[in-house]
């Protein structure tokens, strides 16, 4: 029994059996991430201050993969699969100024919001499935500064 402010009340039981049972059938979303980090120089064009200026940022990567089934042992997907996709992607950004990279030639301003943007995408063509989606990806400029890109 617990005691709060003055009252008893009696813990709360959990089933002892989940499988078959109604917290089975319950509906929800698996979701897992990984992070991966890398060092790039960028410059913001059109920007008025000092961003304009090529500088570089240690970023950190949040990627985000959802779905509702698992596979048949047990794994939304798997976490060597997710690390060596953004590896591959992480070795394209890391040590290189990011406006010499497609798609920022020209086409994009290599924003934290369209870095985000860019490798939601790449990895969502490489391993998205029936399954599983790379939903989210956060975008960590510095400790404090984040941008985000979500699919709906």
């Amino acid at each position: 029994m617990f005691r709060k402010s003055g009252r008893t009340t009696a813990p709360v039981s959990l089933p002892k059996k989940i499988e078959g049972t109604e917290v089975e059938s319950m509906p929800g979303q698996f979701e897992v991430m990984i992070e991966r980090n890398f060092s790039s120089a960028h410059q913001l064009r059109g920007y008025k201050g000092k961003c304009e200026n090529l500088h570089g940022h240690n970023y950190k990567i949040e990627i985000y993969a959802r779905g509702s089934e698992l596979n048949n042992i047990g794994l939304l997907v798997d976490f060597v699969e997710l690390k060596e996709a953004a590896d591959e992607l992480v070795t394209y950004l890391d040590h290189k100024n990011l406006n010499e990279l497609e798609p920022f030639i020209a086409e994009q301003n290599p924003s934290a919001e369209n870095l985000a943007r860019f490798i939601l995408q790449r990895l969502a063509a490489r391993l998205d499935d029936d399954r599983v989606k790379i939903f989210k990806v956060r975008c960590f400029e510095t400790p404090t500064s984040v941008a985000t890109y979500q699919i709906a």
